[in-house]
């Protein structure tokens, strides 16, 4: 299994490792199947993420989508974030192996987890902007 050299990099020295103490949102997503958890936190200052890090259990293309996807939203507006898809985690990665392309699909869901967490923390139901946040499959 071939990993570009940004994953190996993302892998070998992950941005963003850590805990945010009074995170405006935090979520975490966890696949029963490969045992990949990953722990999104968010710091949210006047609708833009000052600051996003994660805490991932699991591979090292967990790690290293993990890292890319609080690289790609820190310092963007929540609007933006919203639309952070896998597929963009896997271009900024220069590519995942296709058996791998379920740790984007996770640093996806863990992102809009932890929005989802932030807009009930405001009092505002998270589904209609968020989405369901669904267990993810294989």
């Amino acid at each position: 299994m071939l990993y570009s050299d940004k994953v190996i990099d993302h892998f070998t020295n992950p941005r963003n490792v850590g805990e945010i103490e009074n995170a405006d949102g935090v979520g975490e997503i966890g696949n029963a199947k490969c045992g990949d958890i990953m722990r999104m936190y968010l710091k949210i200052d006047d609708g833009i993420i000052t600051d996003a890090k994660f805490k991932t259990f699991g591979c090292g293309a967990a790690i290293a989508t993990s890292s890319m996807a609080t690289e790609l939203i820190k310092g963007n507006s929540v609007e933006d974030a919203l639309k952070l898809t896998n597929k963009a985690v896997v271009e900024a990665l220069d590519g995942l192996p296709p058996v791998k392309i379920h740790c984007s699909v996770l640093a996806e869901d863990a992102v809009k987890s932890a929005l989802s967490d932030y807009y009930t923390k405001q009092g505002i139901d998270p589904v209609p902007i968020v989405g369901e946040i669904k267990e993810p499959e294989e």
